[in-house]
């Protein structure tokens, strides 16, 4: 089964028209998109949208061999008119089923928003799941047979990913495909960064995907460090890694500073960010939790265990640190990069990057940079990657 995506796009396209933007600006070339239609074994066409019959000549194709039009989500705007030849366009009632005379079978998959998911099994058994704006999968049951092909809005709707994982419909071979692309990420490269860190992958307008065949599905890290400074956006970028999947373990190392109400509104924030089904663990015992087996980590963060590692050996008094405290936090530092080195679960973690500003003026702020430098170095050196965040913008130092 053959997939031809006509469009790639949000429903008003990128560059969005009138929109000023710097990722509109930038949508040019291969990084212009049309709204997504999709067109497959040149039978079925999931979405109508303006345009569709040039599009599919664009890519080789022609529209006079479509025996069903299938809409999945609400058009706003003017009506589309339908190319002559084809068939009036029409909906599946969620969880029904419809058999097509080109051996096709498409089942209506209910979603959480408006609109309708179509599952297409084609018939040499390929599956795709093809998933409209806005939406993602409702009343989904485990365990689930992955498709071979997931095309859904990644960027939008992470968690819509994040539901196919946890019960088994998008696998580790499931070749995760991003449509509906807005201007909420600048294409390009940011864009292909951030849909790598979620096992996925853009293509251009126009592209053709084999169904099933062996595709390059992006290995997700299973080790990052996100270095940056106060409100660079190191942890939103940390959080993006993780959003589309289930089950993550949010590991709090600051705990709840009761009475500081700046500290509560910062942990609140967080909170607030966080999809409903992540777990929170308050703590600063890394090392058992990286042992275990289970869901994957996010550690927020790196510089608060530190301080709780530096006031457990009495590290800011000049005499305990040269009395043992130096060389008990050294222990401390190289049992928690052994386990890092040794987890086999996948692991986010965030350190604060302090070492480029103003040296402090006391003898104990000198040596909680200096420690927290050698901290993040250690950390980095068992990453698979680095990221550095610098004005909510992430640069890849590793991986």
């Amino acid at each position: 089964m053959d997939v031809t995506l006509l469009g790639t796009g949000a429903p008003a396209g990128l560059p969005r028209p009138d929109c000023p933007c710097a990722a509109c600006a930038a949508a040019q070339g291969e990084d212009a998109r049309a709204a997504t239609a999709l067109l497959v074994d040149g039978a079925l066409l999931l979405d109508l949208t303006p345009g569709a019959a040039f599009a599919a000549a664009r890519a080789g194709h022609s529209l006079a061999g479509v025996r069903q039009v299938l809409l999945s989500h609400p058009h706003d705007g003017p009506a589309v008119e339908v190319p002559a030849g084809l068939p009036q366009p029409g909906r599946v009632p969620d969880g029904r089923e419809l058999a097509l005379l080109t051996g096709h079978r498409v089942r209506a998959v209910a979603l959480d928003a408006p609109g309708t998911g179509y599952a297409v099994t084609g018939p040499d058994g390929g599956r795709l799941l093809y998933v409209p704006p806005g939406g993602a999968p409702a009343g989904l049951e485990a365990p689930a047979e992955p498709y071979d092909l997931v095309l859904a809005d990644v960027v939008g709707r992470p968690d819509a990913l994040a539901r196919l994982r946890a019960v088994g419909a998008a696998g580790p071979t499931t070749d995760v495909v991003a449509v509906h692309l807005d201007h909420d990420v600048p294409p390009g490269r940011e864009l292909a960064r951030r849909l790598a860190a979620a096992g996925a992958r853009a293509v251009p307008d126009g592209t053709t995907l084999a169904v099933g065949s062996y595709e390059d599905v992006p290995d997700v890290p299973r080790r990052t460090l996100v270095l940056g400074g106060a409100r660079s956006g190191k942890s939103v970028e940390a959080e993006h890694r993780l959003e589309s999947f289930p089950d993550v373990l949010y590991v709090a190392t600051g705990g709840t500073r009761g009475g500081d109400t700046e500290w509560a509104a910062r942990v609140g924030a967080h909170r607030e960010r966080r999809p409903g089904s992540w777990r929170t663990a308050e703590t600063c015992d890394l090392v058992p939790l990286l042992a275990d087996e289970g869901p994957p980590l996010l550690i927020d963060c790196l510089s608060l265990w530190l301080t709780d590692a530096m006031d457990a050996v009495g590290a800011w008094d000049d005499a305990e640190w040269a009395d043992g405290g130096e060389r008990a936090l050294r222990d401390r530092l190289r049992e928690l990069t052994e386990a890092v080195r040794a987890t086999r679960r996948t692991v986010v973690a965030v350190s604060n990057e302090v070492g480029s500003g103003i040296v402090p003026a006391t003898a104990s702020g000198r040596r909680y940079r200096d420690e927290l430098g050698r901290l993040n170095a250690a950390f980095a050196a068992e990453c698979e990657q680095v990221l550095l965040v610098v004005a909510g913008q992430a640069l890849v130092l590793r991986g």
